[in-house]
């Protein structure tokens, strides 16, 4: 070991969906041995606890039978499994669970020099005089693959696999769009597949996406807006079914991206209330109020030009021909008109 480190707390801890945690097991009684530890009571045992005490039992048979073949201290060993215990370097080699403390490298080969090991029936000697340290750098393809099960890039990908297929199923033959998110989704599931995913978490990132687009195209003043955003964070904070360190997603990354979100539909629910409070510029309800001038001279029916367009329209007094008249109401396709009074 180096300096100031530590070793042990060796309890088994799931990090993939659908393992059954050791926490299921009941604690044995500190007063009882190592042997009886792992021996079945003659109380009923739950399936989870059969199962957590089964994980823990193989991990103490393997860890005591490498440090009884390696000659360490065994009853430590087990200890760490069962009961997380830890030690520091230094404790570590005075209670025999290591052979030496070394700073480096080149340190560690000095001390290895001369030490005799046993390698199945044979024993050897070491003679690491003169050895160089050779470092192997992985390929491009591993690399790739470390940054895609990242659990930050395994995320962003999915939002962008899902948001770019959204927006190509709302604007069909874009192309880019579903390209870039099918490509996204798939790596993003390949990730997914080796990292402790909480599916539940996935399904509220899901329907919180959902909502926002939604709130995009079908403005409900943020009511269904807020409550993506609303999903989408609690689905991002519980995504990753782990406390273990590296296997998270970053809280700041989770907020930068609901806040964005957030953003986007309040945006959208702005340029709504906006849009309300502008007058009509088009269609029937436009043509209210509006303006036209008659092509002849009428006293119920005849025909008016409004918007640049001839028009069948009908009045309750007798209209002169050119004369301007107010559009009181639609009906079909004639207008009721009447004349506009000059003020006096």
């Amino acid at each position: 070991m180096a300096p100031a480190t530590n070793l042990g707390a060796a309890t088994p801890v799931p990090i993939g969906p659908g393992m059954t945690p050791p926490g299921g097991e009941r604690q044995q009684p500190a007063e009882k041995d190592s042997e009886k530890a792992g021996e079945d009571d003659e109380e009923p045992v739950s399936p989870q606890r059969a199962m957590g005490r089964k994980v823990v039992n193989d991990a103490v048979a393997y860890i005591r039978g490498l440090a009884e073949l390696r000659g360490r201290n065994a009853e430590w060993a087990e200890k760490a499994v069962r009961k997380g215990a830890s030690l520091s370097a230094e404790e570590a080699l005075a209670n025999n669970v290591i052979d030496a403390i070394a700073d480096d490298i080149n340190e560690l080969l000095a001390t290895l020099d001369g030490r005799k090991v046993t390698i199945r029936d044979a024993e050897l000697t070491l003679d690491t005089d003169g050895w160089t340290v050779e470092t192997v750098v992985p390929d491009w393809r591993s690399e790739l693959l470390a940054i895609i099960t990242n659990p930050n890039v395994a995320y962003i990908l999915m939002l962008l696999g899902i948001y770019g297929l959204f927006f190509e199923l709302y604007n069909p033959g874009s192309l880019v769009p579903g390209i870039v998110g099918a490509i996204s989704l798939v790596l993003a599931l390949y990730a997914f597949h080796v990292l402790p995913v909480n599916y539940a978490g996935a399904a509220l990132i899901l329907i919180g996406i959902a909502l926002i687009v939604t709130e995009l195209f079908l403005p409900s003043f943020g009511v269904i807006g807020i409550g993506g955003v609303v999903a989408f964070i609690i689905g991002s904070i519980i995504l990753m079914d782990t406390d273990v360190e590296g296997y998270t997603v970053s809280m700041t990354l989770v907020i930068t991206v609901a806040v964005a979100a957030a953003a986007l539909f309040s945006a959208t629910v702005l340029l709504a209330v906006r849009q309300r409070s502008r007058p009509i510029v088009s269609g029937r309800e436009e043509m209210i109020g509006a303006t036209a001038q008659a092509l002849e001279a009428f006293s119920q029916s005849g025909q008016v030009r409004a918007h640049g367009e001839i028009w069948s329209a009908h009045a309750g007094e007798a209209i002169a021909e050119g004369q301007k008249l107010r559009i009181k109401s639609i009906d079909g396709l004639i207008l009721e008109v009447e004349p506009i009074r000059e003020e006096q």
